[in-house]
C-alpha cells in the first residue's frame, strides 16, 4: 500500500540551490557560538559536546569576519575576541530603538547585531542602502553572501571551476574505503570526475540525503554511515515571533533587518528550569512588514473606505520581536529517504522528522512570554500576529545530521570534519554541528569550520 505523504504545517524547510547557496537569501546575521553552548553535555548533562573549543575557532572567526566584512559592536557577551569587527555597527532602525528603550526598563540588555552587511565601503563593495530586503537577495552586493565574498575571491585565483546547474547524482567509493569519484549531470550528459579529496557541503538535509542514497552491496547503510548516525540528531529552528501595532511608532519598515539583538538569555543555563538558551531580536523587516500589502493581508482587517483609512493611519507602526532558541537532539528528530517519492533525477527525496521535546516546549513558552512582555512595555495594546515553531515547521537553520565527534561509534566526522569511514571525504556544513546553540545564526561558524578544515587538508 502506498504511503500518503504528510504535508508539513507551515512553509517547511528553507533552502536555496544556487551559486552562493542559502546565503543568497539569508538575512546576514553573523554570530559566533557561545563558548558554553559547545560543551552542553560535560557542563550541563544535556545534548552533546563539540570535539573542539571556542579557542580553536576564534582565529577562523576573525579571518572570516574580515573576509566578509562584518559590522558589529565592540563586544558580545561571553564571545571574547582577539580583534575588533572590521566595520562599525549599523545605525538602529525606529523599531529597534523602541525595543531597546522598552528592554532597558525591563532590565534587558540590547545592542547592535553583528551583520554581514557593509556599514561602509569595504573590499570593493558598496555600503548598505537599508532597503530592508536582505532575505530577498541583495542587488548591491553589500550583503556578505558567499557569491560576492568567498567565491569571488576564489575565482581570482584561477583555481576554481564552477559547474552551475550540474547536480551530483552518485558518489562512488573505492575498494580501499576512499571516495573514488562523483558523477554529475550537465544537461543530459553524465560526467565522472575523480576525487583525491571530496568536500561535501550540501546542508544538513541534502548532505545526509546524498550519503544515504549512495548505498551499495559493501555499504548497505550508505556512505560514511558505519556509526548509523547519518541523518540522526536533526535539529531545526526553534523560533517565535510576536507582532503588535504600537501607537506613536512610525517608519518601522525602514532600516536593516534584525539590526538589534539581546543575548541576555543565550547561555545554556540562562532560562529558568531548562537547559539551552535563546536570543531576541528586532524582526519587523525580517518577517516581511516592509510594505502596505503585508499590513493589508496579515494584520489590518476590513474592506472599503474604512479599511483604506485604517491602513494609511497604521502603516509603519508594526513592532515585531523575534526569538530563536536551542534545539536539543532527540531520537524522534531525523532525516531519512522517502520510500516512494523521488526527484526528477530519480533520487529519493529526503524526509524531515521533527519532534519538540519537553525542553523545546519550555523554551518556546519562555520566548513567547518574554516577547509579549517586551511589546507591552513598548506601548502595544494588542497583539496582531504570532508565529512560531509551536504551530508550524519553518526551518531556516538546520543542524546535526552528520555530527562531529572523537568517537567514530557515535559520530560521522572528526574535529576537522573528516569522515571516520572515508579518509578523503570531508563535510563542511551545519550537518556537523553537535549542538544548535542558543539562537546563534550558523553561517559564520560554517565558514570558520570550512576554512579550518581546508587548513587540515593542506596539512
Amino acid at each position: 500500500m502506498r504511503e500518503k505523504a504528510r504535508q508539513p504545517l507551515g512553509p517547511g524547510y528553507w533552502h536555496v540551490q544556487g551559486v552562493g547557496g542559502s546565503t543568497l537569501h539569508f538575512v546576514g546575521e553573523s554570530h559566533r557560538m557561545h563558548p558554553a553552548a559547545m560543551k552542553l553535555h560535560s557542563r550541563y548533562g544535556a545534548g552533546c559536546d563539540w570535539p573542539l573549543e571556542y579557542a580553536d575557532l576564534e582565529p577562523y572567526y576573525t579571518l572570516c569576519e574580515n573576509l566578509i566584512g562584518v559590522a558589529g559592536p565592540p563586544s558580545q557577551d561571553a564571545r571574547w575576541r582577539s580583534q575588533p569587527y572590521p566595520l562599525p555597527p549599523h545605525p538602529l532602525s525606529p523599531p529597534a530603538q523602541r525595543l531597546i528603550e522598552a528592554g532597558r526598563r525591563l532590565g534587558m540588555h540590547w545592542q547592535e547585531n553583528s551583520r554581514a552587511a557593509l556599514s561602509a565601503v569595504y573590499d570593493g563593495r558598496p555600503a548598505c542602502n537599508y532597503c530592508a530586503n536582505c532575505s530577498r537577495g541583495c542587488p548591491l552586493g553589500d550583503k556578505g553572501s558567499a557569491d560576492v565574498t568567498f567565491i569571488r575571491k576564489a575565482l581570482t585565483s584561477q583555481r576554481l571551476t564552477i559547474k552551475a546547474r550540474s547536480p551530483v547524482v552518485r558518489i562512488l567509493s573505492g575498494a580501499n574505503g576512499k571516495i573514488a569519484a562523483v558523477e554529475y549531470l550537465e544537461g543530459r550528459a553524465t560526467h565522472r570526475v575523480a576525487t583525491p579529496v571530496l568536500v561535501l557541503a550540501a546542508g544538513a538535509v541534502q548532505t545526509p540525503r546524498l550519503l544515504l542514497a549512495n548505498r551499495s552491496r559493501h555499504l548497505p547503510q550508505g556512505l560514511a554511515n558505519g556509526s548509523g548516525q547519518v541523518g540522526r540528531n536533526f535539529m531545526e529552528t526553534l523560533s517565535w515571533n510576536s507582532t503588535a501595532l504600537v501607537p506613536g511608532l512610525t517608519n518601522s519598515y525602514i532600516g536593516l533587518p534584525s539590526d538589534a539583538i539581546c543575548w541576555d538569555f543565550n547561555a545554556p543555563d540562562a532560562i529558568p528550569d531548562v537547559i539551552g538558551g535563546c536570543r531576541f531580536n528586532s524582526s519587523v523587516q525580517e518577517i516581511g512588514f516592509t510594505g502596505p500589502i503585508a499590513y493589508a493581508t496579515r494584520i489590518i482587517p476590513g474592506f472599503g473606505a474604512r479599511f483604506k483609512d485604517d491602513l494609511r493611519k497604521q502603516f509603519g507602526s508594526a513592532l515585531s520581536v523575534g526569538a530563536i532558541g536551542e534545539f536539543l537532539p532527540n531520537e524522534a528528530s531525523f532525516v531519512d529517504l522517502d520510500p516512494v517519492r523521488k526527484d526528477r533525477l530519480g533520487l529519493p527525496l529526503p524526509r524531515l522528522h521533527s519532534h519538540l521535546g519537553p525542553g523545546e516546549i519550555k523554551r518556546l513558552h519562555f520566548m513567547a512570554k518574554q516577547s509579549r512582555l517586551l511589546l507591552k512595555e513598548a506601548g502595544a495594546k494588542e497583539l496582531v500576529e504570532e508565529l512560531g515553531a509551536w504551530d508550524q515547521f519553518s526551518a531556516t537553520h538546520v543542524f546535526g545530521t552528520c555530527r562531529m565527534g572523537n568517537d567514530s561509534r557515535h559520530s560521522v566526522v572528526d574535529a576537522h570534519c573528516r569522515c571516520h569511514d572515508h579518509d578523503n571525504l570531508y563535510i563542511t556544513d551545519a550537518s556537523v554541528f553537535p549542538s544548535s546553540g542558543g539562537g546563534e545564526s550558523p553561517s559564520l561558524t560554517i565558514h570558520a569550520l570550512a576554512i579550518r578544515t581546508a587548513d587540515a587538508i593542506l596539512a
